[in-house]
């Protein structure tokens, strides 16, 4: 590969390192080409994966900033760069692997860390984004059904309070007026029965002054 070819090849892995959300080594020894496009294919649009050669690859690496790749950077090297869904690329990559024994995940990269194959395979336990976000969606929806009966349920006992009134005092009136009248009928009573004595005592006083 000619220099020119050379620089523009590791631009492009640098680049590829810099943006992907996670990248996985492997080494491809023993795969047919036909696999190698099953194995493409099967990743879909959520990754690329291309064919490096290792001095490039460390070039790149190194270029993005990322160490600890060039131990892993050892026989046929193929990089699979994922823009989508890192752990849906990790179950097809190790799903793959199991089907096509050839195929060997070496490591890889997130985070601008390193990671060993062990890491690499972790990632493919983890919940894909899809099913992550349908899992806070839920929960979600459900603090807000929770949150929307506690705010309308005193409101609605409230209202069927005041409706339960509201049916007594249209059944007997006396509750609301009846009420007020009598409390005050007893008070003009208690003041008149005062007043009486009150005007016999000063008739006295008057007559025994003359």
């Amino acid at each position: 590969m000619a220099r020119p070819d050379k620089a523009a090849k590791v631009a492009e892995f640098a680049e590829a390192f810099s943006n992907s959300a996670a990248t996985v080594l492997t080494d491809y020894r023993g795969l047919s080409v036909k696999d190698l496009q099953n194995l493409r294919r099967s990743l879909g649009e959520n990754a690329t994966y291309a064919v490096a050669k290792n001095t490039l690859a460390a070039i790149a690496a190194k270029e993005a900033g990322i160490e600890g790749v060039e131990d892993t950077l050892v026989g046929p090297t193929a990089i699979a760069f994922i823009s989508g869904d890192v752990a849906t690329v990790a179950k097809g990559l190790r799903d793959f692997a199991k089907a096509n024994p050839a195929l060997v995940i070496k490591g890889g990269v997130m985070d601008g860390k390193f990671l060993d194959a062990k890491a690499v395979l972790k990632l493919a336990d983890l919940e894909s984004r899809e099913v992550l976000l349908s899992k806070m969606a839920g929960a979600l929806q459900a603090n807000l059904s929770r949150a929307a009966y506690m705010l309308a349920a005193p409101l609605s006992q409230g209202a069927r309070a005041l409706g339960a009134l509201e049916t007594a005092a249209q059944a007997n009136p006396s509750l609301i007026g009846g009420a007020g009248e009598a409390s005050e009928a007893p008070t003009a009573d208690v003041a008149e029965g005062d007043a009486a004595p009150a005007v016999e005592a000063e008739t006295e006083a008057a007559a025994a002054a003359q």
